[in-house]
């Protein structure tokens, strides 16, 4: 009998992604559309999302630009209604990676505002995202699941506690539901990358000028392009990964954290006391 090849997940799929504005979110919509796919461009800036959603339709793509905030779970709900019917159908492919910065001050320094700020978009638009389109995955029987966290997720970098701990969130929801759609059709990814070249410094809340220029010139020297990231990241999804780490930096400090942590942790804060001096 001949081998029988389970179609890529990431082909030809109705795929909806947040903070399609801009960076990785537009480059997997982008590449989703090689691949055959028809994509819901979904951003805060409308008029980003529809600039994605014009790219793809000047390549020969189907697109459609929805705004939406994904803290709101009642936007992330009319953005699944949208979806479902402009693609006739649920979507199968969902890549949750609205997400923005804060860092630059110790705990206890960082304000409120920017906690609730950075929560509302980082890790609840996320659980917004789940909540909201993995019970229709659960109806479908098949598709699968996109989160971008971060290294950050578990690489505890000092003075970036807001941002850590989204990520962290993001990467636990994760775990949690591919435990739960394991008996299923459905694939869960989570994405967690160190330097990507993207406009997330700019769109940040960086206090402490040093940091933030530290950032933005290791991502220009160092930063993987948005493209490779998103390839690497939707071959990976097609073959059942669980975690995506595109750079060699991510591998290393994922590597570390498990082997040595209080090593780890000790290492981590000389770095902090680096930056702040």
């Amino acid at each position: 009998m001949g081998v029988i090849l389970k179609k890529k997940k990431s082909r030809g799929a109705r795929a909806v992604v947040t903070g399609a504005g801009g960076g990785i979110g537009r480059a997997f919509a982008l590449e989703v559309q090689r691949r055959g796919g028809r994509v819901v461009c979904s951003d805060i800036d409308m008029a980003r999302a529809e600039q994605t959603a014009e790219l793809i339709r000047q390549a020969g793509g189907s697109a459609l630009a929805v705004a939406c905030d994904v803290a709101d779970l009642e936007a992330v709900e009319r953005l699944a209604e949208e979806a479902e019917q402009w693609f006739g159908l649920p979507a199968n492919l969902v890549i949750n990676n609205a997400g923005v910065g804060a860092g630059g001050k110790l705990i206890g320094e960082i304000p409120m505002e920017d906690w609730q700020w950075i929560m509302g978009i980082n890790l609840w638009g996320v659980i917004h995202g789940c909540h909201v389109f993995v019970p229709k995955l659960r109806v479908l029987g098949e598709g699968g699941v996109i989160n971008v966290a971060s290294a950050a997720s578990f690489g505890a970098a000092p003075m970036m506690a807001a941002y850590n701990t989204t990520k962290a969130g993001v990467l636990a929801l994760s775990e949690t539901l591919r435990a739960e759609v394991a008996d299923t059709d459905i694939t869960v990814t989570v994405l967690c990358p160190t330097f990507v070249k993207t406009d997330i410094i700019e769109n940040s809340r960086m206090s402490g000028g040093r940091s933030a220029q530290q950032a933005k010139r290791f991502m220009a020297k160092k930063g993987f392009s948005p493209d490779e990231v998103v390839r690497k990241t939707l071959n990976e999804f097609d073959a059942g990964a669980i975690y995506v780490l595109p750079q060699l930096d991510a591998k290393v400090t994922w590597f570390m954290k498990r082997m040595a942590p209080g090593l780890f942790t000790r290492g981590m804060g000389v770095v902090g006391r680096f930056i702040r001096d």
